[in-house]
C-alpha cells in the first residue's frame, strides 16, 4: 500500500496486505453461484508444505496519540485504533477484516479475538435499498475505505471506514442485468492502484473494469453471456468466473468455477496461461504466491486447500475428511507473512489459520458449525483481508 503494490503474496508484495494508492480516481461519490458442489472422493492428504517467504518489513505504525492506551498490542486514543505492524509472531500476525455474510456485517478482529471495528451493512444506503450481506471485503489502496460485493444483491459498494457509510456503489440492488450499470452475481470486487474497480461478474461470464467517477466500463475480459453455452475458451469466453485477483505486473488471475480453471490475463486482456486445477470441483478465488504458484480452495464438503504450479502440479494440500479439521465450503484462502494460511470456512461459521508444516489449524475465530451474532461468533463468513499495519481505525 505504500507503493502501489499488487496482490502477489509471498510476502513483500501483497496488495491487500500492503496496498496504498489513491482512492478510485479520487472520487468516492455516494451513490457461490452456478455449478453444483460435490464431495470429493479423494481421502488422501499431502504432507508437503506451501511455499512462503519472509515477513514484510516495510510496514510502519503511525505515531500514537498522546492520550493512548494499549488494545490488542497497538496504541490507541480514546477514539482511534492503529493497526499494529506485522511482527511474524503468533499464528495470525495482524488484524483481520472479516465479511460476516450471514450476519450482514463487517468485523475487524485482532489476533486476540477482540472486535475493534464493525459495521452492519445497510446503514448509510439510499432509502429503499436492500442488502443481503457482504460476500467479500478488501481494503482499498488508501486504507480509508473497504470495497465489498453483495453477490445476491447484484451490487458492489465502497465503504468509508470512519463514517461507516456506503459512499459509492455500482449495480441495481436486487436486479440482475447485463446492460451498463447492471451486474449478475458479482464477486470479488477490488479497487486497483490505477483507480479502477474490477469485479468478476459471474452470471454474465465476464470481468469488468469500471471507472468509479463515471461508472462506465472501460475494459472487459470475456464475452457477455447471451445465448452461447457455458464454455471455457479464454480470453474470449470464461465459464462462470468467480475470481479476478489483481496480481503482479498489473495482471489479473481469473478463476473459472465450471471446469476448474485458473487463467492469468495481461492488462491488455491477453491470455498468459490457463491451468486446470486438479481435485477442485468448485475452485474459488485463486491467489498468486510470490514464487508464481497458485493458492486455491475448493468450495465443497469436505473442502480442501492446495498450492498448485502454473503447470497444474499440486505441491501442497490440506484436506481432512472428518473431525474438527474438516473444512465445509471454504471460499477464500490467503497466505500470511509468517508462512501460515488464513481462510474462511463458510459453512462451519469460522475463520481459521492453518500451519502448512503441521497441516493443523492453529487459530480460529468463530464456533465450529454454530452461527451467532455475539462476540466470538460468525454466520457464514465469506470474505477476509489482513489489515496492513498503521491504519487509523475510528472506534466510535
Amino acid at each position: 500500500m505504500q507503493a502501489k503494490k499488487w496482490r502477489v503474496f509471498g510476502f513483500s508484495v501483497a496488495a491487500s496486505l500492503a496496498v496504498v494508492a489513491c482512492a478510485p480516481g479520487g472520487a468516492h461519490n455516494s451513490s457461490k453461484t452456478p455449478a453444483n458442489t460435490a464431495n470429493s472422493g479423494n481421502k488422501t492428504e499431502s504432507k508437503s508444505t506451501a511455499n512462503t517467504a519472509s515477513n514484510s518489513s516495510n510496514r510502519s505504525r503511525s505515531a500514537p496519540n498522546s492520550n493512548s492506551t494499549t488494545v490488542g498490542g497497538a496504541k490507541t486514543s480514546s477514539s482511534v485504533y492503529t493497526t499494529p505492524p506485522d511482527t511474524g509472531k503468533g499464528p495470525l500476525p495482524g488484524d483481520l477484516l472479516i465479511a460476516d455474510r450471514g450476519n450482514s456485517r463487517l468485523l475487524l478482529v485482532t489476533p486476540q479475538k477482540k472486535i475493534i471495528w464493525s459495521m452492519v451493512i445497510g446503514k448509510g444506503n439510499k432509502k429503499g435499498a436492500s442488502n443481503r450481506g457482504p460476500d467479500d471485503s478488501f481494503f482499498t489502496p488508501d486504507h480509508k475505505h473497504i470495497i465489498i460485493n453483495e453477490e445476491d444483491n447484484q451490487q458492489i459498494d465502497i465503504i468509508d471506514i470512519a463514517q461507516k457509510k456506503i459512499v459509492w456503489h455500482y449495480g441495481h440492488p436486487g436486479v440482475k442485468g447485463s446492460k451498463p450499470g447492471y451486474l449478475n452475481t458479482p464477486d470479488d470486487a477490488y479497487e486497483l492502484p490505477n483507480g479502477l474497480v474490477s469485479v468478476a461478474d459471474i452470471g454474465n461470464r465476464r470481468i469488468l473494469f469500471i471507472n468509479p467517477k463515471t461508472k462506465k466500463i472501460v475494459k472487459q475480459f470475456g464475452t457477455t453471456y447471451s445465448s452461447h453455452r457455458f464454455i471455457h475458451n479464454p480470453p474470449k469466453y470464461f465459464d462462470t468466473p468467480n475470481g479476478d485477483t489483481p496480481v503482479s505486473h498489473g495482471d489479473t488471475l481469473v478463476t473459472e468455477i465450471n471446469g476448474s480453471y485458473a487463467d492469468l490475463m495481461s492488462p491488455t486482456g491477453k491470455l498468459i496461461y490457463t491451468v486446470h486445477l486438479p481435485n477442485m470441483s468448485y475452485p474459488s478465488d485463486t491467489q498468486q504466491l510470490q514464487n508464481g504458484n497458485l493458492l486455491v480452495v475448493s468450495y465443497q464438503k469436505p473442502g480442501r486447500v492446495e498450492e498448485v504450479t502454473p503447470k497444474g502440479k499440486v505441491v501442497w494440500t490440506y484436506y481432512k475428511t472428518s473431525g474438527p479439521g474438516m473444512l465445509n465450503h471454504p471460499s477464500l484462502a490467503l497466505p500470511l507473512p509468517n508462512g501460515n494460511v488464513v481462510l474462511n470456512d463458510d459453512y462451519n461459521d469460522r475463520v481459521v489459520v492453518i500451519n502448512p508444516k503441521s497441516n493443523k489449524i492453529v487459530w480460529q475465530y468463530g464456533h465450529t458449525g454454530v452461527s451467532g451474532t455475539k462476540a466470538g461468533y460468525l454466520n457464514t463468513p465469506d470474505g477476509l483481508d489482513l489489515a496492513p499495519g498503521g491504519i487509523q481505525i475510528p472506534t466510535k
